[in-house]
């Protein structure tokens, strides 16, 4: 049984979230596609790392792209295995692969590692200058007659 929520409260009391409304009910129906596993982690405020299972696969056989908020990584193996193996359990996966991600905005890629048979993609959220918070100050209407009085002289 698969839950859904109703966001229509949300919708009226949050403004500029338009864009995450839209991805979360797009990922409604997304498949449960669990090839290759993955684990996301959050290194700190701004960094994060993605971890994928990728056991098979050499450097060559993985592309890893970031387009605009979306970062996918693509594996298709170029040596086929011996065809003639006859195998008594085969549970290594080596079918070719696409799995994205949807990245937050000022979220960028720092690089990406293949050791051990796991790929690692680090990412780092970088807000500009002028989304970062500020201080405003708070003056009176008396203090703003005398600076506008003095901007006029």
């Amino acid at each position: 049984m698969r839950n859904t929520i109703d966001m229509t409260a949300l919708g009226r009391s949050a403004i500029g979230f338009e864009r995450m409304f839209d991805l979360l009910r797009a990922n409604e129906g997304e498949s449960t596609d669990t090839y290759p596993p993955y684990n996301i982690e959050k290194l700190g405020e701004d960094h994060y790392r993605i971890a994928l299972a990728v056991a098979g696969f050499a450097e060559s056989d993985l592309a890893v792209t970031q387009e605009s908020n979306l970062l996918t990584v693509t594996g298709n193996r170029t040596e086929e295995p011996d065809k003639g193996t006859a195998y008594l359990y085969r549970g290594i996966a080596g079918r070719p692969f696409t799995r994205q991600f949807s990245l937050a905005d000022y979220v960028h890629v720092r690089g990406a590692t293949l050791s051990n048979g796991l790929l690692t993609i680090d990412l780092e959220r970088e807000l500009p200058e002028a989304m970062k918070p500020r201080r405003i100050s708070i003056g009176s209407e008396a203090a703003k007659a005398v600076s506008e009085r003095r901007a006029a002289a």
